[in-house]
């Protein structure tokens, strides 16, 4: 069926600076059938102070997956993107890249640094939510993510 068990919440990070984006995942994500732990911060910077547990965010948990936008204030995704896969402890992780652009260019681009899945995402709420829900369809009951 899945890789989770009904007790295991999945630990997911979600670097998106638009509140309503934000709410959007997180209310997909609510509706998921795997318990899962949503984490948001707003901005690149923060990202990377999250995954290497600095500051305020000495005692987070290591999510098993991380949802990036790429246009992001203060770090862009693509800076974020590159660290995380250049990162031994990091670079397992899997990233999907959740953003409104269609450009050839940054699809091509996140890829070649490694991105996991590029997602566009949906301007409607219907769609968005769908959207949130294939991901979970995929990656929380069909791939097995790294525990470490």
């Amino acid at each position: 069926m899945n890789a989770y068990n009904a007790t295991a919440s999945v630990q997911i990070l979600l670097v998106e600076d638009n509140p309503g984006d934000a709410r959007l995942a997180r209310q997909g994500l609510r509706q998921c059938k795997i318990p899962n732990d949503l984490h948001v911060v707003d901005d690149g910077v923060k990202a990377m102070a999250y995954l290497h547990r600095k500051g305020e965010y000495a005692t987070a948990p290591r999510p098993q997956l991380i949802l990036l936008d790429l246009n992001l204030p203060r770090k862009d995704g693509r800076e974020v993107l590159r660290e995380i896969k250049e990162d031994v402890n990091l670079k397992a992780i899997p990233v999907i890249i959740m953003t409104t652009s269609r450009a050839e260019e940054d699809i091509n681009k996140t890829y070649s640094l490694h991105a996991n899945c590029y997602v566009t995402k949906p301007l409607d709420l219907p769609q968005f939510l769908t959207t949130v829900q294939s991901i979970e369809d995929f990656w929380f009951s069909t791939v097995k993510l790294p525990t470490k």
